[in-house]
């Protein structure tokens, strides 16, 4: 059976939109309490009711008309929906702060996401103690074919970040979250997620000196 997220066509803004909506209604269960109107989401999330119905409309849930969805159940919908109740095995390429950080990172485990070792070519993080291992960028290939990773973390310097993209898909990967800001390309097939810290800094900048 395929991923939901994969068979059903969900335009990508409303799709990053779920997340919001999932972190919301986990507080508002955490507080006790057990049903949620899309009307109370929207003021929270500041997108509007209407928007939240239609994105809502995407995933197997139904609310029931002036009372709202059941709080559990859309729980449960939106982290099925998402992935997040399956585990993803990922590797780091590039241990420095950013890629370190990464590895330190238990949250990510109860989005789905379980990184299982780091790479790098400096011999001073290499088999440096840590709760994940890190290794030789060389040992990559030989190592993921008993590992299994399937989703690349990209954390190493622009120059290099074509390359190493090249050299995790000969690996194995089949899907890169890319933190450099070069744009990579990648062969049809594999998924790129691409997460530019410099750009939404630029973003930010660009605002406030407006």
């Amino acid at each position: 059976m395929s991923d939901p997220i994969y068979s059903i066509k969900i335009p990508e803004p409303a799709l990053r939109r779920l997340p919001w909506y999932l972190s919301y209604v986990k507080l508002l269960k955490s507080q006790g309490e057990t049903i949620v109107s899309s009307t109370r989401i929207a003021k929270k999330i500041d997108v509007s009711a209407s928007q939240i119905a239609k994105d809502l409309s995407y995933v197997d849930i139904n609310g029931k008309t002036r009372v709202g969805y059941d709080i559990d159940d859309l729980i449960n919908v939106l982290e099925s929906f998402l992935g997040f109740t399956n585990t993803h095995t990922a590797v780091v390429f590039g241990v420095g702060s950013l890629g370190g950080a990464l590895l330190s990172d238990s949250g990510l485990e109860q989005f789905g996401l379980k990184i299982i070792a780091g790479y790098d070519v400096n011999p001073t993080v290499i088999n440096h103690p840590h709760d994940i291992p890190v290794f030789h960028s060389d040992e990559f290939i030989v190592r993921n074919k008993v590992m299994k990773a399937e989703i690349g973390i990209l954390t190493v310097p622009p120059g290099a970040a074509q390359e190493v993209s090249d050299y995790m898909i000969r690996g194995g990967v089949k899907a890169i979250w890319n933190f450099t800001p070069f744009r990579i390309r990648v062969p049809e097939g594999i998924v790129l997620q691409n997460t530019s810290l410099y750009a939404h800094l630029a973003v930010m900048f660009n605002r406030l000196n407006g």
